[in-house]
């Protein structure tokens, strides 16, 4: 998927969530979906983790920061919604994109227990994602990798639930 498409779509998002309810999560038509870009990212222990290793699961990739506080408060919940449906066949990957890198991440995590995946977004990233500079972004990603919804801005609970289980197909 270009990177010119991925930041057509960021800024029809960032234009959509000013102009929509606060807290609303809009699926995408499923001949509107693009392939969500591969990535390899390293997590708190040095291992490699790329978004294939999850093919076959409905996935949300959430990028924060720990200076962002609507990421810090969605942290709890989103444990607890892996924790609902990871048998259903759902992950979440947090991704942080603290310019710190481990440094200031690994005391956070150490205060904010996490129960999903957390790894070290790059630069690259960021710009295969349509050049993240909004803080927490969502992207829901379908069972067969494609970005099915991108949420720009606090989530609500409820939302990224609801939109889950549509994904799962659980409603």
């Amino acid at each position: 998927m270009s990177s010119q498409f991925l930041r057509s779509v960021m800024a029809a998002a960032l234009l959509a969530a000013a102009a929509a309810p606060a807290r609303a999560v809009t699926l995408k038509k499923e001949a509107e979906r693009k392939r969500a870009p591969e990535f390899e990212l390293k997590d708190g222990g040095g291992n490699t983790v790329r978004l294939s290793d999850h093919s076959g699961k409905v996935v949300v990739i959430d990028f924060w920061a720990t200076w962002c506080a609507p990421c810090k408060s969605a942290m709890p919940w989103l444990s607890e919604l892996r924790a609902k449906y990871r048998g259903e066949g759902f992950e979440i990957l947090g991704i942080s994109m603290d310019e710190e890198g481990w440094e200031k991440v690994t005391p956070f995590l150490a205060k904010v227990p996490v129960t999903y995946p957390i790894l070290m977004g790059t630069k690259r990233v960021g710009y295969l994602y349509g050049d993240v500079e909004s803080l927490p972004l969502m992207f829901f990603v379908d069972r067969q990798q494609r970005v099915a919804a991108i949420h720009v801005g606090a989530a609500s609970r409820k939302e990224v639930e609801k939109t889950v289980r549509t994904l799962l197909d659980l409603r």
